[in-house]
């Protein structure tokens, strides 16, 4: 079996890089491969932070607590029950 890539040869990459231009024209692929560059960067950007280990609070025993505002945080008295919609 031959790969796919051996049979694209100089006439064929010539007619799709003709194409290419004629859709898009000459003053927006630049433009076009920038975007597509930076695209590139904040994917594998994601892929580093996904890749980190997540951060996790301090142990209680480390003599360390952490304290929340009280206005981040509603106590649990407060929050009303959900119910689903009535249909």
């Amino acid at each position: 079996m031959t790969p796919i890539f051996a049979i694209i040869t100089g006439p064929e990459i010539a007619i799709v890089v003709g194409l290419v231009v004629l859709l898009f024209g000459a003053d927006r692929i630049p433009k076009l491969a920038r975007s597509m560059g930076e695209a590139k960067k904040e994917f594998e950007a994601a892929q580093r932070g996904a890749s980190r280990p997540l951060e996790t609070a301090p142990s209680a025993d480390a003599g360390t607590t952490t304290q929340t505002s009280p206005s981040s945080v509603p106590p649990a008295s407060s929050v009303p029950p959900t119910t689903p919609p009535q249909i």
